[in-house]
């Protein structure tokens, strides 16, 4: 669709685009509008993809809000005609203007939040003492930020928006699966990844794997439960050795195809008698990596979140990114998100000693998940309206463990039953969390994408063709960048296929090349690191 900008002159834009300072909404101020050339610089170090009017402001629908948003519309004619707002990540904080400039790269009016926690303190630090943040977190931030970028759209443009989509993971997979709960009306499509969805047994996960890899004794200062990058390394390769193309994929993957059928014990590793200490594990690393692959369960047995999967924990964006850090005294990210969950969030202080704490609490983050869980099975206005929902997640993920996305999956099925006309979900084996990982971890997802190709590599194109001309996908083509940098190439392709479907190495082809592959039937459905119903999809 063409935009109305493009019967309007440059000079005309401008002003009209700053005459948005005045525009009224409710509980929300304008803060700034102002036009930018195309290679202009806006924030930090992104430019202006094309000619654009950038818009912020500032929502406080309580006492305690600041939702800060911005919305940029392309000019000159560049408008496509359709909206995109970006999911946050973390406890957000801050408003992710490069991933709104991609948008805008593409056609889009496009707009993020920081869900009103950039404070100061930023992030879940902003919860102490504002429980109405603790809301705009949740779910209000989003709501305001779509109601007040399709009315400052329309009213720049003349026009609402033909179509209007959602993108987000982590974070924004949380978010994204909220607004197809809590607003099925706001988006015909919806791209939700990696989602932190139950958020509160996400903070189980974390505060359960600190404490199996930092609690309890210690020798010469160090956790005899930590485990060191190295014994990560050779944990993983021991587990490649023993799983790899049994699962579907290649016999010479770096990374497991189907990590849910590899039955791997890490007391195969133990250290024997006299044996050298660089080439095993101890009695406590082995319980401790035991406990990350079995996951948090409560004093009744119960499965608060599935545990992480075997086989790429050496990867530098997986276990030592999320979990092991560089030391003890430098652990991965969860250590600081599981101050956030449950020092700044749960309790309402800054610092807490978590490694001391039991697991019971599900009282205690009875209004977090109130506030902040998207965990609502039932999306039965949301198909109803026409709305479609494209899931993902890498099965290497260390931060999210990849069931949890599939448990809400089936809990939705066995609330609405066969689900595929609407809601379809893809795992890319090897990938980590969101992106990044050993395997094809490119398809329109964020970082290190190529050039945008059509609607079998690109999620976004995907669904647009979903949506707007009702052709499902039945497979998207991931890709491995050499060094993950389109600049040098494609190391592999493999086509990603619609759950429960894997895919399935013909046995002949290139390994290489994604033709060489068809969607095929998983092997099982007993994942050993997924036992039990989720708590919160019970």
């Amino acid at each position: 669709m063409a935009s109305i900008l493009l019967q309007i002159e440059p000079s005309a834009a401008t002003s009209k685009c700053a005459n948005l300072t005045g525009l009224s909404l409710p509980h929300t101020k304008v803060t700034l509008a102002r036009s930018y050339r195309a290679g202009e610089m806006v924030s930090g170090i992104t430019k202006a993809p094309v000619g654009l009017c950038r818009i912020a402001g500032t929502s406080k629908p309580s006492n305690d809000s600041n939702i800060n948003f911005e919305v940029w519309i392309p000019t000159n004619g560049r408008w496509n005609g359709k909206y995109e707002q970006i999911g946050n990540g973390g406890f957000a904080g801050t408003i992710w203007v490069s991933y709104i400039a991609a948008a805008v790269s593409r056609g889009y009016a496009a707009a993020a939040t920081d869900d009103g926690t950039s404070g100061p303190p930023l992030g879940a630090a902003t919860f102490i003492g504002h429980p109405g943040v603790l809301k705009d977190f949740g779910y209000r931030a989003i709501k305001f930020t779509t109601d007040n970028s399709k009315a400052i759209i329309k009213r720049f443009t003349g026009k609402t928006p033909n179509h209007s989509y959602f993108s987000g993971c982590s974070d924004g997979g949380r978010e994204a699966l909220m607004e197809a709960q809590r607003y099925p009306n706001d988006f015909d499509g919806i791209i939700a990844g990696s989602p932190a969805n139950d958020l509160v047994g996400l903070g189980a996960s974390f505060l359960w794997n600190m404490q199996a890899l930092l609690a309890g004794p210690q020798t010469h200062g160090v956790p005899d439960a930590y485990v060191p990058t190295d014994k990560i390394t050779l944990l993983s390769k021991l587990v490649i050795s023993k799983c790899v193309g049994k699962d579907g994929g290649v016999s010479t993957d770096a990374f497991l195809n189907d990590p849910t059928i590899c039955r791997f014990d890490p007391a195969i590793a133990q250290c024997a008698a006299g044996q050298n200490p660089d080439t095993c594990v101890t009695p406590a690393q082995v319980e401790a990596v035991e406990k990350l692959y079995r996951g948090p369960h409560n004093s009744e047995g119960l499965l608060l979140f599935p545990g992480y999967e075997p086989g790429t924990g050496s990867n530098a964006t997986d276990w030592p990114e999320w979990l092991v850090g560089t030391s003890s005294t430098s652990p991965g990210s969860q250590y600081a998100m599981t101050t956030a969950f449950w020092c700044n969030a749960v309790l309402g202080k800054a610092t807490c000693p978590f490694l001391d704490f039991n697991n019971e609490f599900e009282a205690a983050t009875q209004t977090i998940a109130q506030m902040a869980n998207s965990t609502n099975p039932d999306l039965t206005q949301f198909r109803r309206r026409g709305g479609k929902l494209i899931q993902y997640a890498g099965w290497a993920d260390a931060a999210i463990a990849p069931e949890n996305g599939l448990n809400y999956y089936r809990k939705v099925e066995s609330v609405m039953g066969d689900v595929h006309d609407f809601y379809r979900v893809f795992m890319a084996p090897g990938m980590a969390h969101c992106y990044g990982g050993p395997g094809p971890n490119s398809f329109g997802n964020g970082r290190s994408d190529g050039p945008v190709i059509d609607a079998k590599h690109d999620l976004l194109k995907a669904l647009e063709m979903w949506v707007e001309r009702g052709v499902a996908p039945n497979k998207i083509i991931a890709t491995k960048y050499v060094s993950d940098d389109p600049a040098k190439g494609i190391a592999l392709q493999r086509p990603l296929c619609p759950y429960p479907q894997i895919s399935g190495y013909n046995e002949h082809g290139p390994t290489s090349d994604q033709s060489s592959f068809e969607c095929v039937a998983a092997k099982g459905d007993d994942d050993p690191r997924n036992r039990g119903v989720q708590n919160a999809y019970r």
